[in-house]
């Protein structure tokens, strides 16, 4: 497949156009050439010296992360991102990223992935930024209690210090809303669409008074275990296309 035509197929897929006044990330092909051919495709969630190298050695001609190496622009190449740059570069390797494309897409998008796991239903857009959305809202089925959804979280690829709970909610949990990574912005509207709970990636020291005052229960999971799932719903459908794939798992325990 031309890279090209590998790029085209993923923007549109994500809609990334759709975010681009929103999100400080250089959304899509961030480094390469204009033209070149795709056979194997490494996936990764961050954009790193050690997953470019690992992506490199598996004999990938582009990496696909969710962190790429661009937000609000390169005004310098010198320190860490030359060495990221120079790494790809040196081993003729392209960069694709997505980053609030991949939190909200309601299919494919880390969100979805977490709600998934959950097993949430009837779900509908949350997490406003701007004209879009970045997470979702759904509802468990029966109702559970905060350990319940703790040790489903505690599951995930990347969970290496376990789930933290503020647990300021009901005994039952039955509706949640999801932001994936640092979603504790998102509080306010998870209680003002009547959530019992959010389950994000990590919070700021606010957050725990937020969420004793709106009484809603908040799950920091971890910023990289709950963005694994979009990373791996595109190395997916990379395969769908044909495409040989590799995962490179990088925790960073965060």
């Amino acid at each position: 497949m031309e890279l090209r035509t590998f790029v085209d197929r993923m923007d549109g897929r994500l809609d990334t156009d759709a975010y681009a006044d929103v999100d400080a990330s250089a959304n899509g092909l961030q480094v390469g050439p204009e033209t070149g051919s795709v056979g194997r495709v490494a996936f990764a969630v961050d954009a790193a010296t050690a997953t470019i190298e690992a992506a490199a050695d598996a004999g990938a001609d582009v990496l696909v992360t969710h962190h790429g190496i661009s937000w609000g622009g390169i005004d310098h190449v010198t320190g860490r991102t030359y060495d990221r740059i120079a790494a790809l570069a040196e081993r003729d390797l392209a960069l694709y990223v997505s980053h609030l494309p991949l939190d909200g897409h309601r299919e494919l998008g880390n969100a979805a992935g977490v709600a998934d796991a959950l097993g949430l239903a009837d779900r509908e857009p949350f997490g406003t930024l701007g004209p879009v959305t970045i997470g979702t809202l759904g509802e468990t089925g029966e109702p559970l209690p905060p350990e319940t959804i703790r040790d489903c979280l505690d599951g995930f690829e990347g969970s290496t210090n376990g789930t933290r709970v503020l647990e300021f909610g009901p005994d039952r949990i039955e509706r949640v809303a999801v932001v994936t990574g640092s979603g504790a912005d998102w509080l306010d509207e998870a209680a003002a669409a009547g959530a019992d709970a959010l389950v994000t990636g990590e919070g700021k020291q606010q957050v725990y008074h937020d969420a004793r005052e709106a009484g809603l229960t908040v799950f920091l999971a971890g910023h990289y275990a709950t963005e694994t799932f979009g990373v791996r719903s595109l190395q997916s459908l990379a395969e769908e296309w044909g495409l040989e794939t590799t995962y490179v798992s990088h925790p960073t325990g965060i």
